[in-house]
């Protein structure tokens, strides 16, 4: 049987829905919750608002994720890459999941924003895949360094009574981590010095605004 060949309508529709379903729908996960064994800690009114500013922010970036993920697969060249831009994002559902898991918990809510973030995600995930694929898995595995390294952050700023976060974030940067070396071992190239500024500028500005919003 000869592959389906997708019209530009048929993609157009699947973008619409993989963005109405990132932002809106409640996601779900096909792996244990990371902190299912866990106890609730005893969090007072700050810590539990610190706490869920930074699951806001964890939410927040799994969205700008499947975003990119999905921008970079529509523009990418190679079937191999587009494959392991796929599984990437299968994963990055599961944070989805797990981060909103955790907001219902402490009594928060997802960011107002996050339309806002896909949109400009996903434009910059087609950008990056139009330049090519050793670029584009460049950019992915840059993006998943960075979310390491805030990761890595908020498992020093959340409260260290707040086990089930903790867990929720420490498998999330193992995930990370492995997207990145996957991106590398398929030809990903280092980025110029500018660019990774450029991307953590952005982040800090996601990270301060989503935090409270």
């Amino acid at each position: 049987m000869l592959p389906v060949r997708l019209s530009a309508a048929d993609h157009l529709v699947i973008q619409l829905d993989t963005a109405l379903r990132t932002v809106f729908s409640r996601a779900q996960s096909r792996r244990p919750y990371p902190d299912a064994a866990l106890s609730e800690g005893e969090l007072n009114e700050v810590e539990r608002r610190h706490a869920a500013g930074l699951m806001r922010i964890n939410h927040t970036g799994e969205v700008c994720a499947q975003a990119l993920y999905a921008g970079q697969a529509l523009t990418a060249r190679n079937v191999t890459v587009q494959k392991a831009l796929v599984a990437a994002a299968a994963e990055e559902t599961e944070h989805l999941a797990w981060c909103e898991k955790r907001l219902d918990a402490l009594g928060s809510h997802k960011s107002l924003s996050n339309p806002l973030w896909y949109v400009g995600s996903f434009g910059l995930g087609m950008f990056a895949g139009a330049l090519g694929d050793k670029w584009n898995l460049g950019f992915l595995a840059e993006t998943e360094r960075q979310v390491e390294g805030h990761l890595n952050d908020h498992l020093e700023w959340l409260p260290a009574h707040d086990q089930k976060s903790r867990a929720v974030v420490q498998q999330m940067k193992v995930d990370e981590a492995k997207h990145a070396d996957t991106a590398l071992a398929h030809g990903g190239a280092p980025l110029p010095a500018p660019v990774k500024l450029a991307m953590q500028g952005m982040a800090k500005v996601m990270k301060a605004l989503v935090y409270r919003v």
